[in-house]
This record gives structure tokens, sequence and C-alpha cells, in this order.
């Protein structure tokens, strides 16, 4: 297949936003796997900033980055993303790269504790009044799930409607698989 599945897509979108040295977001946090990626991209130098409400994603995320040697240049809060303006650094307002974010549920997790639309429009307003310009944020949007399509028509309501002079707005998606297949909304801030 030429075409990139969702989650190579995530990384593709984050890799343009973010380079060595740069400040970015895991806004939730999971297993891990974005936080090693993003921590990875940016380098020694750069700056990770985790957020998941879960103790347990929390504690699977630190031992990955350790196994990873990665501990350096993370830090992983146990709150969540709509928290995100608070933890960040005021010095670092305006130089945020780049955000990435999984939402629905923590995988081999409580599939009860969800993401939220109201919490993860909170979540990108603040990372948009944050984030350098030609920063991006990407939500891959998991829906088939109890209350999953509630806060994907909310996250997509939401981002129909952000001012063209603000940000660009891109969905990806594949328009032919079955079984709610998860997708991308990426939002590049413009000004």
């Amino acid at each position: 297949m030429k075409l990139e599945r969702i989650l190579p897509y995530s990384h593709t979108l984050m890799e343009k936003a973010a380079s060595n040295g740069d400040i970015v977001v895991d806004g939730t946090v999971g297993n891990g796997n974005d936080t090693v990626f993003l921590a990875k991209l940016v380098g020694p130098t750069g700056q990770v900033y985790g957020f998941d409400i879960q103790k347990e994603a929390i504690e699977r995320t630190k031992k990955r980055l350790q196994e990873e040697q990665l501990t350096d240049n993370v830090e992983l809060f146990q709150a969540g993303h709509e928290n995100i303006k608070k933890y960040i650094p005021k010095h670092f307002h305006g130089h945020v790269k780049g955000a990435i974010f999984n939402l629905g549920y923590l995988p081999k997790g409580d599939h009860r504790v969800i993401t939220k639309p109201e919490t993860t429009i909170q979540a990108l307003e603040q990372l948009l009044d944050i984030m350098a310009v030609e920063g991006i944020i990407v939500f891959v949007v998991y829906h088939g799930h109890p209350g999953g399509d509630v806060e994907k028509e909310a996250l997509v309501d939401y981002v129909k409607n952000i001012d063209q002079q603000k940000a660009h707005v891109l969905c990806y998606q594949f328009l032919n698989q079955r079984n709610n297949p998860p997708f991308i909304i990426a939002v590049e801030k413009r000004r």
C-alpha cells in the first residue's frame, strides 16, 4: 500500500512540525508509543510534555522511556490534557511546535475511561493559544467504542468552525474500511 496508514501518517505530520530542540506535547500518553517517538524526534535538547489521567498509563510510559533511555527530556503529568496551559511553563508559550492525541481509551486498560469532547476541545483551544505559528496538532480519532461517536462529532463540528485565518484543518481518513476505522484531524496554526 502506498497510502500511509493512520498511525504512520500521524508521525509524518509530527515530523513536519517539530525537530531537534523543539517543544512538543503528547496529550494522551497511553502506552508511551507516541511519547517515545516525540522524545526521539526532538532529541536531548528538546522537551516533551505528556499528559494522561490514568496512573497506569503514566507508569507504562515511564517504563517505556526508561527502556529507551529517554527520560531526560520528557516530563509526564497525571493530569487531564485540558490542563496543558497550566503545566507547560509560560516561557515556552508561543514555542510549542507539535502535539499529538490518541482519542478513545487506553489499550489493555479500562475501556470505560475514555477521552471526552469537552476536555479535548479545551486542550485544542489552549494549544492554539500557546503554539508557534505553523505548529501542528494531530488527533487520531478512535470512535468505535461507547462515547466515541459523541467525541468525534463534537470535535469535527468544532474544527470545521475554526476561522481559516487562524488555522488550517485537515481530515485524513480511509472511506471504505469497515468497523469504525480511526482517522486523523490535523490543525496547523496560522497566526
